[in-house]
């Protein structure tokens, strides 16, 4: 198993064992660039663990998730997701997202997410 292989499943264990702030505490670089759909870009550690934060904050219940499949390459990883969540405005949705990851020296410094924006 590569160094980012295993980084990767060490980071989607945290997460899908619910310590999302705490995965990315551990794992993202400072200068970490997260990149939505469309292309917005969030950049530094301190505005993506706001985002990271704000999104934990909006969840009432977590019924569960899933990594459908998940691939790396070199130092890229690729991990496709559902979601089972009920927000705190009531609305229980199931997410599916794919996110791309580019690793350096242990660390996310890239993440790209994939997602339907229209639901």
């Amino acid at each position: 198993m590569s160094d980012t292989q295993t980084l990767d499943q060490a980071l989607n264990d945290a997460i899908l064992g619910g310590d999302i702030l705490g995965a990315f505490e551990t794992y993202y670089a400072d200068d970490v660039v997260m990149v939505e759909p469309g292309g917005n870009r969030r950049e530094g550690k301190a505005v993506n663990r706001e985002y990271e934060a704000q999104f934990v904050e909006s969840v009432q219940d977590f019924h569960g998730a899933e990594v459908v499949a998940s691939a790396v390459a070199g130092d890229v990883s690729f991990s496709e997701w559902t979601m089972d969540i009920t927000f705190r405005d009531g609305n229980r949705k199931t997410l599916e997202q794919v996110a791309v990851r580019r690793w350096q020296d242990g660390r996310v410094v890239q993440e790209r997410f994939y997602y339907d924006t229209a639901g």
